[in-house]
């Protein structure tokens, strides 16, 4: 509940603190902290067929070369099975479950999206998973976590800085400039200008950057995949461009990712 912050604990199948709030954990193993005042819709976050069409691009193997490079870092970074891995906008969980899988650290992810964390939950049983909204305060302990994630998802600068350990990471992944480069083009005219690394280094004040890679992979997709870019990745199927996205056959297509790894603030002495 807002503004009560105490720990929560397991008791069978609930989760409750000592203020007398309890949260029960779902079949599928998730728990749903989100309350009111959280969300903008009843229908927060990513929609069912935007994660059906996510999962069905994994499975064609698009993006696995770069959750398979981002999870690298994390290994060479020193995660191990003692650190808790924080993941902020966790989707349906796939880089975070490739982190725990490969390091045997402790994972906890947080989404708004009730179907994507649903299928998390199932995928990854061994992980956290919770329902919440990580753009208010995160329902983590001060200081106690090695590693945060967020990939392609939203931020939060200042409670990153409150959980994270004083020798944690903030694993930070954003589009590249010339991420899904052919299908904008194609799509919407051109491709994109912006330096989403630049933004994040000037949100995250006070961070130290202490790493930086850019990761690519190239896919030949049909209509079909190239259909679920669409509706997972990019929103180019507006009305404006409903001819252009019709016309669509196949093409050669470039993901491609920045990863910012920085360090929290130095506390003040």
């Amino acid at each position: 509940m807002r503004g009560c912050g105490r720990p929560l604990a397991h008791q069978a199948q609930t989760l409750v603190c000592d203020g007398g709030h309890a949260f029960d954990v779902s079949r599928a193993g998730y728990v749903n902290l989100l309350q009111p005042h959280d969300r903008r819709s009843k229908h927060a976050g990513d929609s069912r067929d935007a994660v059906a069409a996510r999962a069905r691009l994994l499975g064609r193997g698009v993006g696995q070369d770069i959750l398979t490079a981002v999870t690298a870092q994390a290994l060479a970074c020193g995660v191990t099975p003692a650190s808790v891995v924080l993941d902020l906008g966790t989707g349906t969980g796939e880089l975070l479950g490739h982190v725990v899988q490969a390091t045997g650290a402790h994972g906890i992810g947080i989404d708004l999206s009730v179907p994507a964390v649903e299928r998390a939950s199932r995928r990854f049983p061994g992980i956290t998973w919770v329902v919440a909204n990580a753009d208010r305060q995160l329902p983590v302990s001060s200081c106690g976590v090695s590693l945060i994630l967020s990939m392609h998802a939203r931020r939060n600068p200042s409670e990153c800085a409150r959980v994270l350990a004083p020798r944690g990471l903030l694993f930070v992944v954003v589009p590249g400039v010339d991420d899904l480069a052919e299908l904008r083009a194609l799509i919407g005219g051109q491709t994109p200008q912006n330096m989403p690394a630049a933004s994040v280094l000037r949100d995250h004040a006070g961070f130290s950057l202490v790493g930086q890679h850019t990761f690519r992979e190239s896919h030949h997709l049909e209509r079909e995949a190239l259909l679920d870019l669409l509706r997972s990745t990019y929103r180019g199927a507006r009305r404006s461009a409903a001819d252009r996205v019709e016309a669509l056959d196949r093409l050669d297509v470039t993901l491609s990712s920045d990863l910012l790894i920085l360090a929290p603030p130095v506390p003040a002495a």
